[in-house]
């Protein structure tokens, strides 16, 4: 009997691959990224909706809590699978992938830091056309008991925690989030991917912790519908900030930076697939000095390394092969 094999990436592998994504991620046009996110808005728009339809039942959320968020729960973690699938921006999981790149160091902080800020503008653009668009105008929510789901919901949600709930809440959804799409790079075929993304998100749901998208469509849509208790300055300041902020530490900190330390500081990087990772994709295709500089600089060792000369004319061919 011959040894068994495991159809799935090490974590260390999936760690580089995380790496390499994040440099992709990091140095997409920035039109391209902003519709990429607009369009996981909208998608992690529709398993919201369907979540608040499961959820819409009087006599179990009266008798039986737990099974009825359970069923919300089963449901919504196909929007992390449309996601994922469909290659959209969810800044949420960005988070991970850009932190894990930059203390790489194969893409700057201030690519990261504005990929951050166009996911999360267009994660936030997706979602509210889909609240006024689709479900407002189109008056899905409109009509009780749905629209009494919706602001029981929105209520719990938003107006009932305080501040530091929300935050620390944060920090766990976006854990939970980062474990699904770790999973779902680690599996080799579509149906372990989706298993794989299924149970972290579920647990999340579940635990009724806060996820700054998902909240992006709740809460809008409980200012929709009329909820009393819910206003737009509400919102922003507990249903983003403390969100958001939670959301990045969960997914930088203990996902991103703790994979980084556990299987790339100090370690020579994976193979995958028996692919290295390009080193000459390290230097910044950017206008500016700084880049020049570096790609100069990478140029020259290049050089020296391999033929222990420095003419000018040869300098200047390995500048070129660089990619300044």
């Amino acid at each position: 009997m011959g040894p068994s094999t495991v159809n799935a990436y090490s974590p260390s592998q999936v760690t580089e691959m995380i790496s390499r994504a994040g440099v992709h991620k990091g140095r997409m046009h920035p039109l391209k990224v902003f519709l990429s996110s607009v369009s996981a808005g909208c998608l992690l728009s529709f398993a919201a909706a369907s979540c608040l339809t499961a959820n819409t039942s009087p006599w179990l959320q009266e008798n039986a809590p737990g099974p009825a968020r359970l069923l919300g729960a089963i449901v919504f973690p196909y929007g992390l699978v449309l996601i994922i699938l469909t290659g959209a921006d969810l800044c949420t999981g960005t988070f991970m992938y850009t932190t894990v790149a930059v203390l790489h160091r194969r893409l700057s902080t201030w690519r990261m830091l504005l990929h951050w800020f166009i996911t999360f503008w267009g994660n936030l653009a997706g979602s509210l056309f889909m609240v006024a668009i689709i479900f407002g105008y189109g008056g899905v929510f409109s009509t009780d008991p749905y629209k009494a789901e919706v602001i029981a919901f929105t209520t719990k949600k938003q107006a009932t925690p305080d501040f530091h709930m929300i935050f620390l809440r944060a920090i766990g959804c976006n854990w939970l989030v980062c474990l699904g799409c770790f999973f779902a790079m680690q599996a080799r075929d579509l149906t372990s991917k989706i298993v794989g993304m299924w149970w972290p998100i579920f647990a999340f749901v579940s635990l009724g912790f806060d996820h700054v998208v998902a909240n992006m469509f709740f809460i809008p849509m409980g200012i929709w519908v009329g909820n009393p208790s819910i206003s737009v300055g509400l919102y922003i300041w507990k249903g983003i900030i403390p969100a958001l902020i939670g959301n990045i530490l969960g997914g930088a900190l203990f996902c991103g930076a703790y994979y980084w330390y556990m299987y790339l500081y100090e370690q020579q990087a994976p193979l995958i697939d028996g692919v290295p990772y390009e080193e000459h994709d390290d230097v910044e295709k950017a206008i500016g000095h700084e880049h020049v500089e570096n790609a100069s600089r990478l140029g020259r060792n290049k050089l020296r390394e391999e033929n222990g000369s420095s003419s000018l004319e040869q300098e200047a061919r390995a500048i070129r092969e660089t990619g300044a």
